[in-house]
């Protein structure tokens, strides 16, 4: 594992721990955060801790060609009173992703210095966010990076209501022309909406338009 200054360059991917721990240190520039997700890195890290860089192998992907809507979920998407939209209220869902209590987890990833770094991505047309609202009210929400490249690295999502994260997740790829969703880890969630494992390896050729 690297420890990084500033200005130092990401070490090759394929010198990652077992659990995908690449580096520590570094910044949250916006250079630092593209330059990451460009070559298959992610941070994830609490608010006392370093900044930690992740690749993990293998890879939780969405193809959206393989995207399973039950049912039921059918159902929900017709009748439900929902609206759907897209970069409306970006600092609102990342906040509201900061603040949401997650099984096994005790504070959160998404801290003030994460949440400043990705408004700036926002801001630079980066980072998109997806919101769910009901009544006006925003009820769910998702938010990640679009490296115009055809993948989308997916973030995080809450939500208020049972299934309105569904509905904004569906619904969001429903109606874009993304080749692949970076899920980066293992979800019960998300496999549930068909996502899978690939190893990194193939991983990266999409990173890279191959």
């Amino acid at each position: 594992m690297k420890y990084l200054t500033n200005n130092m360059p990401f070490p090759d991917v394929s010198e990652a721990s077992e659990e995908g721990l690449l580096a520590v240190g570094g910044d949250l520039s916006v250079d630092r955060l593209l330059e990451a997700y460009r070559l298959g890195i992610f941070p994830w890290f609490s608010e006392e801790e370093p900044v930690l860089w992740w690749s993990p192998d293998p890879r939780f992907v969405l193809f959206p060609e393989k995207l399973k809507v039950s049912k039921s979920m059918k159902q929900i998407l017709r009748n439900a009173d929902y609206e759907v939209t897209e970069n409306k209220d970006f600092e609102a869902v990342i906040t509201a992703c900061s603040a949401m209590k997650r099984v096994g987890q005790e504070g959160t990833w998404i801290t003030n210095n994460m949440i400043e770094a990705y408004v700036k991505l926002h801001n630079l047309g980066y980072a998109k966010s997806v919101e769910v609202w009901k009544n006006d009210r925003l009820v769910a929400g998702l938010y990640g990076i679009d490296l115009n490249n055809g993948v989308f690295c997916g973030e995080s999502m809450f939500t208020k209501e049972s299934n309105a994260s569904k509905v904004g997740f569906i619904t969001f790829i429903q109606n874009t022309n993304y080749k692949l969703i970076d899920c980066q880890v293992y979800t019960q969630h998300l496999e549930s909406l068909g996502a899978e494992d690939i190893a990194r390896e193939e991983f990266l050729k999409y990173l890279k338009n191959d």
